[in-house]
């Protein structure tokens, strides 16, 4: 995933800030001695930090389904990992580092978030855009200043670029078989014989007006009402037992 951003921003830049000109896109850690060794123009992205995205973060796995349509098993949702590079031009001259600059913050700034379309790699694949910000404040946890004394280098104008991608975490969880019959439902006594209860019914009095609640030396109707299933191939049974009336 991270050289799939690496060569998402390359071919972004070259098409919409270098404009077809020879500086070459590099990604090593501007050091002195890189520094000392260049000798074309280079417009450098270091990739110094990387952090998941933990407000991002989605705990519900989704289903995976066949092509018949039933779900087969389930995976987490890809995972946002946030990826800063220090962006920086290195020419001749000051006045041409930073015409460098303003046409890469003018290509940035003009994508909030990069669609498949738009990415390079595995993250095509992805529904899940890319979010973009650039010249951000750092947080109080993080200082330009800091990164290039880690570096050896001397301060230079830069840009602090992060990209939000999605990163798909490769694993699953198979589902059970699935159901394919409707279950068959009856009602055993209390006694554990398996044999089949009778339903309560209410009392009828004269016209069959309701008379109240069943006694317990009352007869019970026998009822069974099948759901699913056939002849040549029974659904299943399901028996639920009770105990009688107080």
């Amino acid at each position: 995933m991270i050289q799939d951003v690496d060569e998402t921003l390359r071919a972004l830049l070259r098409r919409e800030a270098l404009n077809g000109s020879p500086v070459e896109v590099a990604f090593d850690a501007p050091t002195k001695d890189w520094a000392a060794r260049r000798n074309a123009p280079v417009v450098n992205l270091y990739l110094y930090d990387i952090r998941e995205d933990m407000p991002r973060r989605d705990a519900a796995f989704a289903p995976l389904r066949a092509p018949e349509g039933y779900v087969t098993g389930h995976a987490p949702p890809p995972r946002r990992y946030r990826l800063s590079y220090l962006l920086t031009a290195w020419t001749q001259r000051p006045e041409d580092e930073h015409r460098l600059l303003a046409a890469c913050l003018a290509a940035l700034i003009r994508h909030d978030a990069l669609g498949p379309a738009e990415m390079a790699g595995a993250l095509a694949e992805q529904t899940l855009p890319a979010l973009v910000t650039v010249a951000l404040p750092l947080g109080p946890d993080r200082s330009i200043a800091d990164i290039w004394s880690a570096l050896g280098g001397e301060l230079k104008p830069s840009l602090d670029v992060v990209v939000t991608a999605p990163f798909v975490v490769g694993r699953e969880v198979a589902a059970g078989a699935p159901v394919r019959e409707l279950p068959r439902i009856s009602v055993g006594d209390a006694g554990g014989s398996g044999r089949q209860a009778e339903r309560p019914r209410p009392r009828r009095g004269p016209g069959g007006a309701r008379r109240g609640p069943l006694r317990p030396d009352e007869p019970i109707v026998q009822d069974e009402t099948v759901v699913g299933g056939t002849k040549e191939s029974p659904g299943r049974i399901v028996r639920l037992r009770g105990h009688p009336r107080p």
